[in-house]
């Protein structure tokens, strides 16, 4: 062996390579304190490494860039453990950053003849913020989109220049293909070149000038192996297990790792564009400026923060610089947590008493939801349905589940509330004048309706509302149907069995309505019955009332039906309700006694389509296991 590696180095010189490497003086000896530069290379390789890997799998356009993620998440073994020492060793990487840039200040490390390295630590975290903020975009999904949005138009607030810089920056006038090509060149290539650049340069002009010690701890000087070495490798190892920690924080598989969102839209709603949190200080900065003014927090102001760190090197040659240049750095610091917290309080403190923004927390935490519901959906459609060509996005796009609640959001819930909110989990934006439908085609709804149609959930509200400018009034808490009910069932001539088997019959007219179990033969049986003829003691059956076209024999031989109410023919099923959409004020529904609008022409086909499937919950499900 010995014979081998001494040819090797005869021929390469590797052996006063190494010796350089690892036995340097380390003034004063081994210390914790000297390893954060190290972890800070440590990040920088893993980077590298798990870029690297992730590259092989992406492909950066429209219509692949969430799709090969998607691959890399959840097809390829162990690609989320991949992606998410990827994502989090980044996010680690910053708070190294933090660190080390604290502590070469507070040691007076910047000062002269340091200046050239100090400098080349700045831009060192610039680069590394950058790689951060390009590698935000490429999953592509709605998250990030929406946060590149944000910081483009931030960029296209630079005077003068502006509008050129976000076009070279997006390669045209809004993000696609053209984007994500030039931010992927940027995050895989040219800013990886600079860091390998940047730092050789850096170690190179740290190794001239050795390390700066503070002056009252001088012990014995040691080299840096193996005492420093192992402190290193200890560190080093701590990084990687905080990352792997935060990676199996949410669970492990395809579900931990980094967070995957929707697939971009431009057409989906979407309130929580939020930066990453390194960023969010400066989110919510932006806050204090409006008005054409946001380009003094944008820009002017973090260039002044940047030039004053830039200048301390000169500002330290002053008297009292340094401690200048110590109470800047924890004061911008402060500023930044500060920051940060305050972004973190008005997203989620949703107590009125607290945060006097609670209500756009509450939007925010329900946009949160949505968008979760999102993800969760795309991936569900993309195992059940495969991804085409179009990608994603129009798998979502077309999908009931999702499209269905943000049409019902759109549509209806200016006057209908859906299980208490608007469709997508937010609050309405008005107080609803018609039925709650969160329930509708159930057999709680069923029974509801024939027990307390004058309540809140059904007719109740519409005493406040307005249709072609006039007052409903009483129109239907004291109509027909509630009048019925309180002559046949409150006053108890129906029993509550009487009320559950007529709405065990209606429950049959459908049967589409995923959730509920298929009707009871027996009990829909004594239902129609009941439906038909009703009882000795209430004769006044809602045959009587509603229209009712059958084949059953049952029917036919009870002859015409009565045409006072609206038809209840295949009542709650997709058909009826589409009908019943498009026109209510149908004779076949209420008539002249209608108070909603029709929708006919206002809605296509397929919305139509998706907010039916969605009412009744039919929307495309994996198969059972």
């Amino acid at each position: 062996m010995q014979a081998i590696l001494s040819w090797l180095d005869h021929r390469t010189g590797y052996r006063a390579a190494l010796d350089a490497l690892l036995f340097t003086t380390i003034p004063g000896g081994a210390k914790w304190r000297y390893v954060w530069g190290t972890t800070l290379l440590f990040g920088v390789f893993v980077q590298f490494v798990t870029g690297f890997f992730l590259w092989t799998a992406y492909s950066p356009s429209a219509q692949t860039a969430w799709e090969s993620t998607y691959f890399i998440q959840h097809e390829i073994l162990g690609g989320w453990l991949l992606r998410g020492i990827h994502h989090f060793c980044a996010q680690v990487m910053v708070i190294l950053l933090a660190i080390h840039l604290i502590q070469v200040i507070v040691s007076g490390a910047y000062k002269a003849p340091r200046e050239v390295n100090f400098w080349l630590g700045l831009a060192l975290l610039m680069l590394i913020l950058g790689s951060a903020f390009t590698g935000y975009l490429l999953p592509w999904d709605q998250r990030g989109y929406m946060a590149t949005t944000v910081a483009s138009s931030i960029a296209g607030s630079t005077p003068v220049v502006g509008s050129y810089v976000q076009q070279l920056l997006l390669g045209g006038s809004t993000l696609g293909n053209h984007t994500l090509t030039r931010f992927f060149s940027l995050h895989a290539g040219l800013l990886p070149l600079l860091l390998l650049v940047v730092i050789s340069l850096h170690v190179i002009v740290g190794r001239r000038h050795g390390l700066q010690t503070a002056g009252a701890d001088r012990s014995k000087d040691a080299s840096y192996f193996p005492d420093q070495f192992l402190r290193d490798a200890v560190a080093c190892l701590g990084v990687m297990v905080v990352t792997i920690i935060l990676c199996v924080w949410n669970g492990t598989g395809a579900h931990g790792g980094a967070h995957l969102g929707p697939p971009a839209d431009l057409t989906a709603p979407f309130d929580a564009a939020r930066p990453e949190w390194y960023f969010l200080f400066l989110f919510q900065f932006l806050h204090f400026f409006s008005g054409g003014t946001e380009v003094i927090g944008s820009q002017i102001v973090p260039g002044m923060v940047l030039g004053i760190v830039a200048l301390m090197p000169f500002i330290a040659q002053w008297k009292f610089g340094h401690r200048f240049n110590i109470t800047f750095v924890f004061t911008v610091l402060a500023c930044i947590i500060g920051l940060m917290s305050l972004a973190l309080f008005n997203d989620f403190a949703t107590d009125p008493k607290v945060n006097p923004h609670y209500a756009k927390a509450v939007a925010f935490q329900a946009a949160v939801s949505d968008s979760n519901m999102r993800a969760e959906r795309a991936v569900e459609l993309a195992k059940i349905q495969g991804i085409g060509p179009e990608g994603a996005a129009a798998l979502v796009r077309r999908d009931a589940k999702v499209q269905g609640g943000a049409l019902f959001s759109r549509h209806c819930a200016t006057c209908h509330a859906y299980n208490g909110h608007d469709g997508t989990g937010r609050a309405l934006k008005s107080a609803a004048v018609a039925a709650d439908l969160g329930q509708f085609g159930t057999r709680a709804w069923m029974v509801g309706m024939l027990t307390k149609p004058a309540d809140d959930l059904y007719f109740g509200l519409t005493r406040n509302g307005k249709f072609d400018g006039k007052a409903v009034g009483t129109r239907f808490t004291e109509g027909s149907m509630a009048t019925w009910v309180k002559d046949n069932v409150n006053s108890g001539k129906l029993t509550a069995d009487d009320v559950k088997a007529i709405a065990e019959f209606l429950v049959s007219l459908s049967g589409e309505h995923v959730e509920e179990p298929l009707a009871d033969k027996a009990l829909a049986e004594k239902g129609k019955a009941l439906f038909g003829e009703g009882t000795d003691a209430a004769p006044e059956s809602c045959f009587s009332c509603h229209k009712f076209k059958s084949e059953d024999a049952y029917f036919k031989d009870l002859g015409d039906s009565g045409d006072s109410g609206p038809d209840l023919t295949a009542y709650a099923s997709s058909r009826w309700l589409t009908d019943f959409i498009k026109n209510p004020g149908h004779k076949q529904f209420y008539g002249e006694d209608n108070a909603m609008v029709p929708f006919q022409g206002k809605l296509t086909d397929e919305e139509l389509d998706q907010i039916v499937v969605w009412m009744l919950k039919r929307w495309a499900r994996p198969p059972a296991k």
